[in-house]
């Protein structure tokens, strides 16, 4: 790993740090920035994450996919980790912890709403960020691809009965809009740029010219990765100053389910005898959230002030740095791994 990669942590408090001094000095600004949505989605974001994504997704061979049904075992472990155990396991912390244990230190009212925002944000996979960490985990491209794809399928279907099973509700309102604008915006077109681009290089140059590119481009995913993380903290720098309190305590469930489904994922990997490359993707797979879709079925459910959307925007803020530590201790345990 280079001296960027290595001190990577070390950026990452940098510019959550930098995000919230930025945030209360230029308000104006990042209310700006925080207004340019389509039906929910953050353009800004979606532009940092095309520049995070489309570099990794030139690594992906159209032609190779076929390979994937060779990892059955680590695709069939995401699926039943991210659709049987974490919005059932968040569920559960939530309960513990909000409606429980921290219920002194939290508003009486807003109990339920936390609890439900909390439900939101683990009921539904992550979609363009596992790109990167799978990147940042060295995890197999067309793995990680495939099931990306395949959870999107699934979320169409599972999404609203496992929120309303488990929020008490006989049917939700599903911002579809949200939904299917997020797949084109963060899977549909960069893919499509990728495979545009990797058969130009290729054309023109060979493999060659594609290694040479994909050399220069690594620095602009991990920028685009911080500038993430400074827009997101500026984005809530007034809310985290606010109520710093109510924050910390909504994080502690998440910070949890994170861990242990990724532990779970990656465990059930190992004993399935799933190489580590695929393994690393899985896990990372099976405990990051799709937040943007969380934020939006919060706001129409539940409103923009409510206890919910507040929780599932601390989840965008929790997601990023707790991922990272995930892909430090994936990459740190492969010697346990792949030990006999």
């Amino acid at each position: 790993m280079g001296f960027f990669e290595r001190y990577l942590t070390l950026w990452v408090g940098l510019c959550i740090v930098a995000g919230i001094i930025l945030g209360q000095l230029f308000s104006g600004v990042f209310e700006s920035l925080g207004a340019a949505t389509l039906a929910h989605v953050n353009l800004p974001v979606a532009l940092l994450v095309w520049l995070m994504v489309i570099p990794m997704l030139l690594k992906i061979d159209f032609a190779a996919l076929g390979e994937v049904g060779k990892h059955w075992r680590g695709i069939a472990t995401t699926l039943g980790i991210n659709w049987l155990v974490k919005p059932f396991s968040m569920a559960l912390l939530a309960a513990i912890f909000i409606g429980h244990l921290f219920r002194p230190w939290l508003p009486a009212d807003q109990i339920n709403s936390y609890i439900a925002g909390l439900i939101l944000l683990a009921a539904a996979p992550c979609t363009a960020m596992v790109f990167v960490w799978s990147n940042l985990v060295e995890g197999e491209p067309h793995f990680t691809l495939s099931q990306v794809a395949l959870n999107d399928a699934i979320m169409v279907i599972a999404f609203a009965p496992i929120v309303a099973l488990l929020l008490g509700i006989s049917s939700i309102t599903v911002p579809w809009s949200t939904l299917l604008l997020s797949v084109v915006l963060y899977i549909v077109v960069p893919v499509a740029i990728a495979q545009l681009w990797r058969r130009s290089l290729i054309l023109r140059g060979g493999e060659d010219a594609l290694a040479r590119t994909l050399h220069r481009l690594a620095p602009l995913s991990l920028s685009a990765l911080l500038l993430t993380l400074v827009l997101l903290f500026g984005l809530q720098g007034q809310e985290i100053v606010r109520q710093p309190t109510i924050i910390a305590l909504l994080a502690v469930p998440i910070i949890i389910q994170v861990y242990f489904n990724a532990g779970l994922a990656y465990w059930l990997n190992r004993q399935l005898g799933v190489a580590w490359c695929v393994a690393g993707p899985s896990a990372l797979i099976g405990a990051s959230n799709f937040f943007e879709l969380a934020v939006a079925t919060a706001i129409v459910l539940f409103g923009f002030q409510s206890g919910a959307a507040l929780a599932t925007v601390v989840g965008v803020l929790v997601e990023v740095p707790v991922m990272l530590t995930v892909v430090s201790l994936v990459r740190r345990s492969r010697g346990w791994y792949e030990r006999t």
